[in-house]
């Protein structure tokens, strides 16, 4: 991987990893549209790293609490009740559905998972989920002519049972195109939660998970030798301040705006992912180049 190659990538991880468009899929098309190689379940996972590290430090103080509050219910029974010691707990069971897949599911998710072809059903299918799970948020906000508007949830109203449909959601990004912040903001909505908050668990849930396969795909590659360092921690370093500021971008924008602009983007991208292999430009599989 060339130092420009990792720049444009690092840039598209930034850009995309908190946004309801699938980082994964960004960067594997990238790299079919350049005519490089595939970066590979490594690369992004690695680059993936950058990106949590943007969220620890934009939602610091969120993170700080919750630690605390976690670690010190664990031997005070009085605290277990406190919402931030709950949000700890809830960000573990929430965790656990993409661990047990994640390991389960390795060799597709490397292998046959990256197929372009699954990647536009899935850009184009979950597309369709998100808009009609932000129609049903915005129809509860609103309210209509013969009823009033309907009050959603809030992260306090969490349980375990949300806790752990959001971490399947959450598992459902293992597959190139789904989008985790698509598929965990998708289920929150269908489940009555507010968008702010389905967004923020979302980035809450996402950073064990991540930063443990960043971790995983680290060690392996320190012991296979196959990925090229410097430029994968070059394009971790820019995915990480790019990263940051997305996510204060996003959390303003769905405070007031709703998320069909990505609902339109998805779908158009799919389809035209579609006819570009249909038609032979691109190969549906890594490190084939198209007719």
């Amino acid at each position: 991987m060339s130092w420009f190659e990792s720049l444009i990538l690092g840039l598209v991880q930034g850009l995309t990893e908190f946004l309801p468009v699938s980082s994964s899929a960004h960067l594997r098309l990238t790299a079919a549209f350049s005519g490089w190689e595939d970066p590979g379940a490594a690369f992004t996972a690695i680059t993936q790293i950058g990106t949590e590290a943007a969220v620890l430090i934009y939602f610091r103080k969120d993170i700080g609490r919750i630690i605390s509050a976690w670690t010190r219910s664990l031997t005070n029974k009085a605290l277990r009740s406190d919402p931030d010691a709950r949000m700890g707990w809830l960000v573990i069971v929430g965790s656990i559905p993409i661990g047990v897949l994640g390991v389960t599911l390795k060799d597709q998710i490397e292998g046959p998972f990256r197929d372009l072809r699954i990647t536009a059903t899935m850009l184009i299918g979950m597309g369709i989920v998100l808009g009609v799970a932000d129609r049903l948020a915005a129809r509860d906000e609103s309210g209509g002519k013969h009823r009033a508007p309907k009050q959603r949830k809030a992260l306090e109203d969490l349980g375990v049972r949300d806790g752990l449909i959001y971490g399947v959601c959450q598992a459902m990004a293992l597959i190139p195109g789904v989008s985790r912040s698509g598929a965990t903001i998708s289920g929150g909505l269908f489940m009555g939660y507010k968008r702010e908050a389905a967004a923020r668990y979302s980035f809450l849930l996402a950073i064990p998970a991540v930063l443990a396969s960043g971790v995983f795909e680290l060690k392996d590659a320190t012991e296979g030798g196959h990925v090229s360092w410097g430029p994968t921690i070059f394009a971790t370093i820019i995915a990480f301040g790019v990263g940051y500021a997305v996510i204060a971008w996003f959390m303003k924008f769905i405070s007031t705006r709703s998320f069909m602009p990505f609902v339109y983007y998805r779908i158009a991208l799919g389809v035209l992912l579609f006819v570009l292999v249909g038609a032979g430009v691109l190969s549906p599989h890594a490190g084939e180049s198209g007719g």
